[in-house]
């Protein structure tokens, strides 16, 4: 009698940082693709679920603290991954300037004790190191490679520098297949709203509906390379199924301007942004990033990566997500 044919085991993959931006859309499309999806969480942290509401049951969470080695360690025995996503960190650049040495614990130190578990663990746990374009800071040349010198302008761009390095230096020590994503800014619904893009985009639906006058902005000269999450966390994946490991930049290849932003934004609503923002010197960085354009020829050529949603798609999106979403907020208060 033939053997009862055995049912494929799923790929498993672990993400820190589940709750965030990307990793609620990675963990969207790793299930997509048929893993088993672990991710951790703070220890008796206030960490907000809602980004992973909809795949709280598909996801097995587990209580890790990037401070904290032997949980770290404990997380990969448990879930004993093929793949780990390092994508928590300490994300915040502004905060970096008022918590520097807490930035550089979680976003660089922790980087270390990830990499240092999966020597201890399984070295052939292939891993992805969230590196960012802040590393770029104060460019050297335009538009920025992975050959590009590294110039940061901030505690957080100094700790994603140690991070990307850390993450090099495993792999050419310890063989690990460990890469590092060098992902410009990349936004979506779910982007915290700390951040300039949901910032604009929630303020035009607080405009829209009434329940704001103005938005106070800082510097609206600075040029960021604009691209959607859920395009950027396929990048992840890809650089994972690579051959060798290699470091890969994650760019549309187009920027943008703070004031295109508003521009989009609240046009988009109906509205005229020069009527409603207000430049307020608080928000200007001690040392400003005016321009980063990424060059994602590599990825292109090698990953076969290329962005689907526009800069303008993405605004729009997110434009009308807070609408809906403030307009609930609206009723439930009146209710």
């Amino acid at each position: 009698m033939a053997k009862a044919k055995q049912k494929k085991k799923k790929p498993v993959a672990l993400i820190t940082g589940i709750t965030g931006q990307d990793g609620s859309y990675l963990a969207d499309f790793l299930l997509a693709q048929g893993y088993r999806v672990f991710g951790t969480v703070r220890r008796n942290s206030t960490e907000n679920f809602e980004r992973i509401e909809h795949i709280k049951h598909q996801v097995e969470l587990l209580e890790v603290d990037l401070l904290d080695q032997m949980s770290i360690l404990s997380a990969l025995k448990k879930s004993r991954p093929r793949e780990v996503y390092n994508l928590a960190a300490q994300s915040f650049v502004p905060t970096s300037w008022e918590q520097p040495i807490l930035t550089g614990e979680f976003t660089a130190l922790g980087v270390t004790r990830m990499l240092e578990g999966l020597r201890m663990v399984d070295r052939s746990i292939r891993f992805y190191q969230a590196s960012s374009s802040e590393m770029f800071g104060k460019v050297q040349t335009v538009p920025q490679n992975e050959k590009t010198p590294f110039y940061p302008r901030s505690p957080y761009g100094v700790a994603k520098i140690y991070g990307h390095f850390i993450t090099v230096n495993y792999r050419e020590s310890y063989d690990l297949f460990a890469v590092s994503g060098i992902l410009f800014n990349h936004e979506s619904p779910r982007r915290g709203k700390e951040f300039v893009t949901r910032k604009v985009t929630d303020a035009v639906a607080r405009i829209k509906l009434g329940l704001q006058k103005k938005l106070l902005m800082g510097s609206l000269d600075a040029k960021r390379d604009w691209g959607f999450a859920g395009d950027y966390v396929r990048a992840m994946w890809l650089m994972l199924k690579q051959s060798r490991p290699m470091d890969y930049v994650i760019a549309t290849g187009v920027n943008h301007s703070v004031k295109d932003l508003l521009r989009v934004a609240f046009k988009h609503a109906g509205l005229d942004w020069q009527q409603h923002v207000q430049i307020d010197p608080r928000f200007i960085r001690p040392a400003e990033v005016e321009h980063l354009l990424g060059d994602p020829a590599r990825a292109r050529r090698e990953l076969g990566w290329r962005p689907a949603v526009s800069f303008e798609k993405m605004i729009h999106m997110m434009v009308e997500a807070d609408i809906e979403r403030v307009e609930l907020e609206k009723h439930r208060y009146r209710g």
